[in-house]
């Protein structure tokens, strides 16, 4: 029997570096200031596998995660208002480590107004535009790079709380030899670890995939991708969908993007019974976003996957109820079966990572970072905020790790773990807009009201 080995997802995972200080950015909010903020179910319905990720990863109950995740949107929405009425004064909004809410203004006038409006507020050298200016200058100088210069800046992010963007560059030779551009002001470098070498990505059951750019009993093939699925979802015409990352797709960077996906068969991987097909992929490009459309077939839902959950490990499942908006500060968890429910906070609901396709071509990806320890494996994975569903996982810091456990300990000195994701509903608004009316068009998370 011919043994078809794992291999890495077709993308270098970002490295995102994430300073001890909480890297904050504005809030870009793509859905309505004025939308209501869906209810969450309550402490005691939360599958007690992601109760326990709470507490061990964010020392907090489930009440606080709930109710603070909630205050997260509230500020989002409130942060969306006030920014649009007044755009050169905004400055950025955040939860802080205490779990109140701060909006950032550049003016006394403008602070007056927020603190009347009951929320912390803090005087910022820098307004939100300004510093979305200088990160637009930043990209275009890194595209002007040489390939070997260029990987070796893994992130750019937004720092308001000390009104500057942060370059995160691997501690290597060719990132020390990087001479950043003078004309831009307030950067600030930080150096993470070079990435590491290849590592085999072994199936697992439960919510992994495994997918193959051929037919599994091709002879020629070499290797499975190996990535996780997101939210289940449905469009108008009632077609049963999965949202995972765009750079699962094998056939990412091919005229005809589909290809099967598998439940892995572990003793017989050729045999892994398929349950559907990539049926569109993005990665980078105008939208910036990673996320790919699994149209589902009949044994997919028969098993399940047309209901509004996401699981963890050992057959947990948590249900959605709605969609959220990154916010920084927000507590979020995420699933997957190679690090099941892990939790952290948001640290930059903005960052902007350039990632590597197998064919070595260079895609700038646009996402939040988060501070939830995520592994090889677990892209496409779901990330929620109490129980809404707010993106899935595109990269992490901490890909080749075996576990947790050791990605904690061997990335504490640069300021631990690190996730980027991908936000759902800038996602289901590109599904939607790139649709054509056939499949995809009129997408929606699928979602259980709390009430029920």
């Amino acid at each position: 029997m011919r043994k078809l080995v794992a291999r890495r997802a077709a993308v270098k995972a970002a490295s995102i570096g994430v300073a001890t200080t909480v890297l904050l950015a504005p809030l870009l909010g793509i859905g309505s200031a004025s939308a209501e903020v869906p209810e969450q179910l309550s402490a005691e319905n939360l599958p007690a596998e992601l109760v326990q990720a709470i507490s061990r990863d964010l020392n907090l109950t489930p009440s606080e995660y709930l109710d603070r995740a909630a205050q997260a949107q509230e500020l989002g929405r409130y942060a969306r208002d006030f920014r649009s009425q007044r755009p050169d004064t905004f400055a950025g909004a955040w939860i802080g480590t205490d779990g109140k809410p701060v909006v950032a203004v550049t003016s006394t006038d403008a602070a007056r107004i927020a603190s009347a409006d009951g929320y912390q507020t803090r005087i910022s050298a820098v307004s939100a535009n300004n510093l979305e200016h200088s990160l637009t200058q930043v990209n275009q100088w890194i595209a002007t790079l040489p390939r070997d210069l260029s990987e070796a800046i893994n992130s750019v992010a937004i720092d308001i709380l000390n009104s500057q963007l942060v370059l995160s560059i691997a501690n290597t030779p060719a990132g020390h030899v990087l001479n950043l551009p003078t004309l831009i002001a307030n950067v600030k470098v930080i150096l993470s670890p070079g990435g590491g070498g290849p590592v085999e990505r072994r199936p697992m059951g439960g919510d992994t995939y495994i997918s193959a750019p051929t037919s599994l009993h091709d002879t020629s093939l070499r290797g499975v991708d190996v990535c996780s699925f997101g939210f289940n979802s449905v469009d108008a015409s009632g077609n049963a969908l999965n949202i995972s990352a765009g750079h699962c797709d094998p056939n990412l960077s091919k005229a005809n993007q589909q290809a099967s996906v598998y439940l892995p068969n572990i003793k017989d991987i050729t045999n892994s019974p398929e349950v559907g097909t990539f049926v569109s992929a993005q990665l980078g490009g105008q939208s910036g976003l990673d996320y790919s459309v699994i149209r589902l077939n009949s044994r997919a839902v028969e098993a399940g996957m047309d209901q509004p959950s996401v699981r963890g490990a050992n057959g947990t499942t948590l249900n959605i109820t709605g969609t959220a908006e990154p916010v920084t500060g927000a507590p979020v968890c995420k699933s997957g079966q190679s690090s099941t429910f892990t939790c952290g906070f948001v640290v930059a609901d903005r960052v902007e990572t350039q990632l590597y396709t197998a064919d070595g071509e260079s895609k700038t990806v646009r996402g939040f970072a988060s501070s939830a320890c995520t592994l090889g494996g677990d892209s496409g994975g779901s990330i929620v905020t109490g129980t809404l569903a707010l993106g899935i996982t595109s990269g992490s810091n901490a890909a080749d790790a075996p576990n947790c456990t050791e990605a904690n300990t061997q990335l504490a000195p640069y300021g631990g773990t690190a996730s980027l994701g991908i936000p759902i509903r800038a996602i289901l608004a590109d599904i939607d807009a790139n649709s054509g009316g056939g499949v995809g068009s009129g997408i929606s998370v699928r979602t259980k009201p709390a009430d029920q």
